[in-house]
């Protein structure tokens, strides 16, 4: 990605997530709370065991975070082959993956019992918190003007904007017959014209597939990927990625893998882009499914963080940024294949400092905050009044 003003914002990601916690119902001794000695918001139920979280899907999140501040680093250094080629080949596939794991534990997702009050709260709230936050501290490190458009994302916001709609629509997807079908019409015909930048509808409706994608998988669909063939299979597949990636990169531009741009900024006409978009959707998918093949199945110490990933999602920009406003990222050692090597170490520890118990203790108000003062007490359909949520 390249870290530039609110009308660029190429290459941001995310997600992710996250936010995938909040579709379901809190469970307060899940694994990821703070062990009583302070307020860590208490993620939710995942597909395990008697409604225990599934270690799981906490171990692809973490991991997948940290294929995300890694990304965000080795964008500074593309100069270097090394960092360019995996650039390139993170950026095809770990947005898809939080994505699809959103839209899995969306699939119950409803307008009724509080839950687009968590909605407003756990995504609504923490986009206009670091819409503002990452303006302004844009403005305060030296751009010549103060910019703030809750229309159009600044940076990292996008995701959460894009989130929201996905989650708005929701009960639509589930109520269509063929839904990831229709989705990927959609999203195909949606770069066959210019939408501007107004909430970045390039990617709400570009990415929507892998969102549908997540919704209409179940259980038994992850069940084939913890199998032990599907681990070989999995790596041989995304060496073999890693490995393509190296042939095209200097054969493609990199926008493609943004999914921010219509064909015609892409220099394309509607047929070639829609070819390219599909073999993008076919190979991210594929990707995907061989890195989750590849995530560890049991419980580890790094498990706890995959509840609190969207802490370092929307956090860690602030640290990329800063080194790039001190010019930290022009340091010469860094434009080396060793120099390379230490600064994904450095963001792997950054990720995972990002995800830890007094990060989202001391953050948890802008990104988890409690707000029933802003709620009418809930309404059964009968219009009669029920106690207001805590949240």
């Amino acid at each position: 990605m390249t870290y530039s003003t609110r009308h660029s914002g190429a290459g941001t990601a995310a997600h992710a997530a996250h936010p995938t916690d909040t579709a379901d119902h809190p469970d307060p001794g899940a694994p990821g709370t703070d062990g009583g000695t302070g307020p860590v918001p208490a993620p939710a139920r995942a597909d395990g065991p008697h409604g225990r979280r599934d270690p799981f899907f906490d171990n692809a999140k973490y991991v997948a975070i940290l294929l995300v501040v890694a990304g965000h680093s080795l964008a500074n250094l593309l100069d270097v082959p090394a960092a360019k080629g995996l650039y390139v080949f993170i950026y095809m596939f770990h947005m898809p993956v939080f994505i699809v794991i959103t839209g899995y534990f969306s699939r119950k997702w409803t307008f009724a019992g509080g839950k687009a009050r968590k909605l407003i709260t756990n995504v609504g709230v923490p986009y206009v918190v670091f819409e503002l936050a990452y303006s302004l501290y844009d403005w305060l490190a030296g751009r010549n003007e103060l910019e703030i458009s809750l229309l159009n994302p600044y940076y990292l916001t996008w995701f959460l904007a894009a989130l929201f709609m996905w989650r708005l629509s929701t009960p639509v997807w589930q109520q269509i017959r063929w839904p990831l079908g229709v989705a990927l019409v959609f999203a195909l015909l949606s770069y066959m014209s210019d939408l501007g930048g107004t909430f970045d509808l390039h990617r709400v409706i570009g990415l929507l597939p892998f969102y549908v994608l997540g919704l209409t998988l179940r259980p038994e669909h992850f069940e084939l990927l913890k199998r032990p063939a599907a681990r070989p299979i999995g790596a041989a597949v995304l060496a073999a990625g890693l490995g393509g990636t190296y042939l095209v990169m200097d054969h493609m531009s990199r926008d493609w893998i943004y999914w921010k741009h219509a064909h015609s900024q892409l220099g394309v006409d509607n047929v070639t882009g829609t070819l390219m978009r599909l073999a993008m959707f076919a190979a991210a998918t594929v990707f995907v499914a061989a890195f989750l093949a590849l995530v560890p199945r049991g419980r580890h110490w790094f498990t706890r963080y995959g509840a609190y990933t969207l802490y370092a999602y929307l956090l860690h920009g602030f640290v990329t940024r800063l080194l790039d406003f001190t010019g930290w990222w022009g340091a010469d050692w860094m434009h080396t294949p060793p120099g390379v090597a230490i600064v994904v170490g450095g963001a792997l520890a950054v990720g995972t400092l990002l995800c830890s118990g007094p990060v989202v203790r001391s953050m948890s108000w802008a990104l988890e905050p409690t707000m029933a003062w802003a709620f009418t007490p809930l309404r059964r359909p009968g219009g009669r009044a029920r106690r207001p949520l805590s949240s």
